[in-house]
């Protein structure tokens, strides 16, 4: 834990708790049960049962109390808008990576801190943009900080997906694709062509659509897998959207010869595909990849910057050898994107995180990959 002193100069700092704001006396995103929580987004790595408060934006709503309970102790915010709390001017601010996804802006004293959470720099319908928010200090993730990670535009992404599902239909087989039920699969259901055919989706996915629509978001129909009109002739043409933790599982029985996919930023990697055993995989994260983090850490103008989980000391090392001053944050945040890295790390954090920021234990030799 920092000295007082070292507390004194700094407006966040790494707590056992989770990153904790010493003038404003609360938290940011802690994994640990606290008196006062900013939350910047609803995934379950920095949306946290058990704090006494939370702070979050006006989208997130809808999700904080769909996975942490109706009642919780909520206060919204809409973007841009500031309150302040023990002297510290605190606004939120858009992350561009699932709905309600919010940068936490600090102010206190003269100085400016932004605290990141997840982002994505890529605009991609389903919630506001990233807006680069100018300060002094910037906490950035690198959940893929290295430069093998750069993904397809999201034209190109959605072509991708398109052709494959409308072959599949041709073929008269259903096409499953697997994906995380909160961000990525609304992300496919608004870039996809709903015109090829009906969209099924796991039970796990549609309460989560239903936070989106409510939000404004515009998603095709959807269908769940045992409504009474989704028989045999229907799948053989259907899009069918799934958690990683449906496949494999007797819910699959009903698809027959389906095709199946995975979206994921891993992707990129060699392996990951025949790994998860899967006919196609497409490269797809909501975080951002190698050159949008460079853009989003260049956009805020900040002297120092803070990386807290993915490929740490990788970014760290970029960051000093292009004259910022940069230093790491331990967190327990993991990988909401794909729990690839996840395995064997037990405490919520990443295998990189855990591992102090060592690259994703499949990455090929001298940084080389091959989409699959």
């Amino acid at each position: 834990m920092p000295s007082a002193k070292q507390e004194e100069d700094l407006l966040v700092v790494a707590r056992p708790e989770g990153l904790y704001c010493p003038p404003g006396d609360f938290y940011i995103d802690p994994w640990r049960p606290v008196a006062r929580a900013v939350i910047t987004h609803a995934h379950s790595d920095h949306a946290r049962p058990g704090h006494a408060h939370y702070l979050a934006h006006v989208d997130s709503a809808g999700t904080l109390r769909a996975r942490l309970g109706r009642d919780i102790p909520l206060q919204t915010l809409p973007y841009g808008e500031a309150i302040e709390h023990h002297g510290v001017r605190v606004s939120l601010h858009p992350a561009g990576h699932v709905l309600g996804s919010a940068q936490v802006r600090l102010e206190h004293g003269g100085r400016v801190w932004v605290a990141s959470g997840d982002y994505k720099t890529e605009p991609d319908g389903t919630c506001p943009p990233f807006e680069p928010v100018p300060c002094d200090t910037f906490i950035t993730e690198s959940t893929f900080g290295l430069p093998i990670y750069r993904w397809p535009a999201q034209a190109v992404l959605f072509a991708q997906i398109d052709a494959w599902w409308r072959a599949n239909a041709e073929a008269g087989r259903a096409s499953v694709l697997f994906c995380y039920a909160f961000g990525k699969a609304q992300r496919i259901l608004h870039g996809v062509d709903a015109s090829i055919g009906p969209i099924v989706v796991h039970g796990a996915v549609e309460p989560l659509n239903a936070v989106y629509r409510a939000a404004g978001v515009a998603l095709p129909p959807t269908l769940r897998a045992d409504d009474a009109d989704v028989d045999a002739a229907l799948l053989k043409r259907a899009l069918v959207l799934a958690p990683p933790s449906a496949q494999g599982s007797p819910w699959m029985r009903r698809f027959g010869n389906y095709a199946d996919a995975f979206a994921s930023g891993w992707m990129q990697l060699r392996g990951t595909r025949r790994r998860r055993g899967v006919d196609r995989g497409f490269v797809m994260s909501d975080h951002a990849d190698w050159p949008g983090l460079q853009q989003a850490i260049a956009g805020t103008g900040a002297e120092r910057v803070f990386v807290t989980h993915g490929s740490v000391q990788v970014m760290v090392r970029w960051l000093g050898e292009n004259g910022l001053d940069a230093q790491a944050f331990r967190t327990e945040y993991g990988d909401e994107d794909d729990q690839e890295t996840s395995r064997g790390s037990g405490s919520g954090q990443t295998a990189c995180d855990a591992d102090a920021g060592s690259p994703h234990p499949d990455l090929p030799p001298a940084g080389e990959g091959e989409a699959p």
